[in-house]
């Protein structure tokens, strides 16, 4: 049984409904708790937003979100595929389906895109290097395929390791001019 009495405030947990108008507010008084539940993963918390109406846990908006296998076995199998392991070894050494893999690689890449937004946001870049690289394929249609010529262009900043922009397209010298 639970003890009865004032529940702690939970001042550092923001409502994740969009349409909320707390939406990402905290110290607002209108997050409390609403109970636990245990998971392999530990104890998971379950709030509601007072402004809203909307229930959710300490896991809404992440990567464990529903999920129900340990997190370090989700986190094994996303570093293995970042090390450049293919997904079937993956899955083979964790002992889990392929399909699991592909579900957990999704969500991680859904999720990474929602993270990017946030820390991209206010990112200073001092130096841009440009590179494009031009390749065929077909060898024995190369002269029909040089009118139709496609160049991968990229912008890296070299500091911060990330590519900016990547473009697809014919090679147009105007298009990277550094004149206005």
């Amino acid at each position: 049984m639970g003890k009865r009495g004032s529940k702690p405030k939970f001042t550092d947990v923001t409502c994740p409904n969009e349409d909320c108008e707390d939406y990402g507010k905290v110290n607002n008084g209108n997050i409390v708790g609403n109970g636990t539940y245990k998971t392999k993963n530990g104890k998971v918390h379950k709030f509601h937003c007072k402004t809203c109406g909307k229930r959710f846990t300490s896991n809404s908006n992440t990567i464990l979100h529903d999920l129900r296998t340990n997190e370090e076995t989700v986190f094994l199998a996303l570093k293995m595929i970042l090390k450049g392991m293919d997904l079937r070894g993956t899955a083979e050494i964790l002992d889990v389906k392929l399909d699991t893999i592909r579900g957990w690689l999704s969500i991680a890449a859904d999720h990474s895109g929602k993270v990017n937004k946030v820390l991209m946001k206010d990112l200073s870049v001092d130096k841009v290097e440009l590179d494009e690289l031009w390749a065929f394929v077909k060898k024995k249609h190369f002269h029909e395929w040089v009118a139709k010529q496609r160049w991968v262009w990229l912008s890296f900043d070299p500091k911060n390791k990330i590519i900016l922009v990547a473009h697809l397209g014919g090679y147009d010298p105007k298009m990277f001019s550094m004149k206005s």
